[in-house]
């Protein structure tokens, strides 16, 4: 499945002031927003919730191994955090979107290749991710930025887009450089 839509539209009329050879009109993925990505969030949530407590509880349990340890350095934390970073990484590696996400129709590109690289998905969900979820008002800037993205995104040049949802802009053909949102064909 590909990410753009190439179009053979023709040209708007301009402003006075733009030439019309100088703009492109195109279809890009719609980005996701705040509240489509939270209830993926919650989902994604309850799936790591229910993997822990499948397979790390009842191991703990059949050794003796204690879970209640407050700390953050507490094996049941760190194996509980391990999951719960892997089902990120792992998932948007091999799939560009986790269970949440699919269940919304949502998938995370990346703005500047064509393929989400292990770089980018280490620095999205291991330091962007972490950074958003210990300052929390940080992530909600995913509703006042114009690709939606959050700390996380900006950190590694992603956003998360609408599978089947696409909208039509106009854009002056310099800003369309180095931006892999859209593909555009010119008039």
């Amino acid at each position: 499945m590909t990410d753009h839509v190439n179009t053979d539209l023709e040209p708007q009329p301009a402003a006075p002031s733009v030439r019309p050879a100088d703009n492109v009109l195109f279809y890009e993925r719609r980005p996701a927003g705040f509240w489509m990505r939270f209830w993926a969030y919650l989902i994604d949530i309850l799936v790591i919730s229910a993997v822990s407590s499948i397979v790390i509880l009842p191991l703990f349990a059949l050794f003796g191994w204690e879970t209640s340890g407050n700390a953050w350095y507490a094996p049941y934390a760190i194996l509980t955090a391990m999951v719960f970073y892997g089902y990120f990484v792992l998932m948007t590696k091999f799939f560009a979107q986790t269970v949440g996400k699919m269940i919304f129709g949502l998938r995370v590109i990346s703005l500047k290749t064509e393929d989400l690289t292990w770089s980018t998905l280490l620095f999205r969900e291991w330091i962007g991710r972490f950074i958003s979820v210990t300052i929390l008002p940080l992530y909600w800037i995913v509703g006042f930025t114009p690709l939606k993205q959050g700390v996380h995104d900006f950190i590694a040049d992603t956003t998360v887009v609408h599978e089947e949802s696409y909208r039509k802009r106009e854009m002056a053909r310099t800003r369309l450089e180095g931006s892999r949102l859209h593909e555009s064909e010119s008039i």
